[in-house]
């Protein structure tokens, strides 16, 4: 085969891959997963991973490699759906770009440049997990881990790191105004920035701890109210959904995307992990919070929301789920943007409703063997009485 016939298979190949209609698999009754991946390293542009040039590249030898697309922050943008992808390369460094759907289902494909991020007066080596968060100011904003070596490791040492919050603002999804990184007492990763104004000041929500990876004595997800978003920095800040022994969240759990408004309260989707024989274990799990106070906790199902299952089980961190993405569209639909085992993307569906009513009425965690049988107990015996009547 010649090498423009080698470049026409690359873009065929590529095309039936982008235009392959999604299918929705049988949920649970709250959701509905669906049968592909919605964004793959394979997803990427072949103009991203190919040098076209046959002077340069006579083999069509792939020249950068793509490892992953994950971790998404989503929006819905001039009618399209759209994912800040973390695009991880071979070298293992991560970069944001942008890829958009006009149904949120399929049908992805990748803006041709991604996205240039500025840098602040300390370059950060890596950048990854972007919260958007369109807020009532007017802007749009991406709340990003930004993540450089620690200046206080011990000579030799190349993994400590040191994990900031990055602050940044568009109107496009195109030009991106970097703001100062959050300044904080403590190392944060997994922060979010509330959609509304509180008290006439910016929201976060927070994810305090003590190392680049273990949370140490950060109790959960932090609240947090900030002056100017253009200098951000936590000067008080208090735990409002805690880390808890034998649970989803026993070793750490942090916010998803920015929460969704309802009629009843706040909708939040947060991860959770735990440690198992196998390591450790991220699953999904939701909770709401008062419309008054955004920070009280009304509603807290007990155990996780979504957990691995199948494929997405592996990886190259296996037995993870991630979001820090969703969307609510004007009917009431809600798309939600997951990463497996920091692979791939997915979307699944639900509704507004059927999220409320999850949350809402679905029994909480008691925190003890017994009390979770008591819980099963009387929900048989009042199913038993139901179908007495049938």
């Amino acid at each position: 085969m010649n090498f423009y016939k080698k470049v026409d298979a690359l873009f065929t190949r590529q095309e039936e891959l982008l235009s392959r209609p999604n299918v929705p698999v049988r949920g649970n009754g709250v959701y509905n997963r669906y049968k592909y991946p919605v964004l793959t390293a394979r997803h990427t542009p072949v103009i991203w991973r190919y040098d076209l040039d046959r002077n340069s590249n006579p083999r069509l030898e792939e020249r950068i490699g793509i490892n992953a697309v994950m971790n998404s922050g989503a929006i819905k943008f001039k009618r399209r759906y759209c994912l800040v992808a973390r695009v991880e390369g071979a070298d293992r460094k991560s970069f944001f770009a942008v890829a958009e759907s006009p149904n949120g289902i399929d049908n992805f494909r990748f803006r041709d440049y991604p996205i240039t991020m500025p840098e602040n007066d300390d370059p950060d080596t890596n950048v990854y997990d972007m919260r958007l968060t369109a807020h009532e100011d007017g802007w749009i904003y991406g709340i990003f881990c930004s993540e450089r070596p620690d200046p206080k490791a011990a000579p030799g040492d190349l993994s400590s790191a040191v994990a900031a919050a990055g602050i940044a603002r568009t109107r496009d999804l195109e030009h991106w105004e970097r703001l100062p990184d959050l300044k904080s007492p403590s190392q944060q990763r997994n922060v979010v920035l509330h959609p509304e104004f509180v008290n006439g000041k910016y929201a976060l929500y927070t994810r305090p701890q003590d190392g680049f990876i273990d949370a140490g004595s950060g109790g959960g997800i932090g609240w947090a109210l900030i002056d100017d978003i253009t200098h951000a920095e936590v000067k008080s800040e208090r735990i409002i959904d805690f880390r808890k022994y034998h649970t989803i969240k026993e070793v750490k759990n942090g916010e998803g995307p920015a929460p969704i408004k309802t009629d009843y309260g706040w909708l939040h989707l947060a991860h959770g992990v735990r440690g198992c024989a196998d390591g450790l274990r991220y699953v999904l799990y939701m909770y709401m919070t008062s419309l008054e106070d955004p920070a009280r906790v009304i509603a807290s199902p007990g155990g996780y929301f979504m957990a691995p299952k199948g494929k997405e089980r592996t990886g190259d961190v296996s037995n993870v789920l991630f979001s820090n993405g969703w969307i609510a569209d004007d009917d009431g639909t809600v798309y939600i943007y997951y990463a497996s085992s920091d692979t791939r993307m997915h979307v699944a569906t639900s509704t507004i409703d059927q999220l409320v009513d999850y949350c809402r009425n679905t029994p909480p965690d008691r925190g003890r063997s017994a009390a979770s049988v008591e819980t099963l107990n009387a929900q048989i015996s009042r199913n038993l009485e139901i179908l007495k009547k049938y």
